[in-house]
């Protein structure tokens, strides 16, 4: 099954460049006691926040609610608007929000796309986490919100 998640995302990945499709998708900050959750999706070498692609016929919220059920388990209850990215890597044009959430109930039990679930230290982050996600996360450190601009 990972064999085909991997095809599937790579074979995505070439029509996107040649389409360059305009997409948007979510993401979340899930933080407590001073860590925040990461996911290491099967496809992708790095570790990121959770999230992924808004569908057409949802809201922002029901998507980032979705997104976090299914990549770690997750019944998200109180949620904050964070920022707002753009994102033109890999040949699309992907706007991206991004939430933030200190209080949720968690399994860490995600779908077949998900490697690992694992909280990091904020300071302490591994190695290979995704420079979007690092980014996001740096920002919160610093108590910057209501961000805007690159992904």
């Amino acid at each position: 099954m990972r064999f085909l998640i991997r095809y599937i995302y790579q074979a995505s990945r070439m029509l996107w460049l040649l389409l360059k499709p305009v997409s948007a998708g979510v993401r979340l900050l899930m933080v407590r006691d001073g860590q925040v959750l990461l996911v290491k999706h099967v496809y992708e070498p790095h570790w990121y926040i959770p999230g992924g692609a808004v569908e057409h016929d949802e809201t922002l919220e029901k998507a980032v609610r979705r997104e976090a059920l299914e990549e770690a388990g997750a019944t998200l209850h109180d949620l904050q608007l964070f920022g707002a990215y753009t994102n033109h890597e890999r040949g699309k044009c992907d706007h991206v929000i991004v939430y933030l959430t200190q209080d949720f109930e968690l399994t860490c039990q995600g779908d077949d796309e998900i490697e690992f679930c694992q909280f990091f230290p904020l300071e302490f982050l591994p190695e290979n986490v995704s420079p979007g996600s690092e980014n996001r996360i740096q920002e919160y450190l610093t108590g910057k919100f209501s961000n805007f601009g690159d992904w």
